[in-house]
């Protein structure tokens, strides 16, 4: 069974950093671990993904150059630095994971598995 839990979110003035964690089990075949943001009443985005198969990354344009993901496979940890923060970067985040053999839920960002969130605040 894949678990997925996520730490490091809080409350960060506007232009600091958070480095937010995702810690999984369970993977039997190659994945793609992503981070999600929900603003309530907002649909959820897509920020960032890797995969476990190339270490390949994606990043949405409006995290691009401010974020990185990163994966510690000894610890079985994804990481997502966040610096230059905005009150825009509000949201609850999430860590999701799919198989890559479920090739149209990579393409289309539908993942299985999903954490159960942290909260990220910034201030301005």
């Amino acid at each position: 069974e894949v678990q997925l839990v996520e730490s490091g979110g809080g409350l960060v003035q506007a232009g600091g950093s958070l480095r937010l964690s995702c810690a999984y089990s369970g993977f039997v075949d190659e994945y793609s671990i992503a981070w999600f943001r929900q603003v309530p009443g907002k649909r959820r985005e897509g920020v960032s993904r890797i995969s476990s198969a190339d270490g390949s990354t994606d990043y949405a344009r409006s995290v691009k150059g401010r974020f990185t993901i990163s994966s510690d496979t000894a610890k079985n940890t994804v990481y997502l630095q966040m610096n230059s923060l905005t009150p825009e970067d509000t949201a609850r985040y999430y860590c999701a994971a799919v198989l890559l053999r479920n090739g149209l839920g990579v393409k289309t960002w539908q993942y299985d598995y999903w954490g159960q969130g942290t909260q990220v605040t910034v201030s301005s």
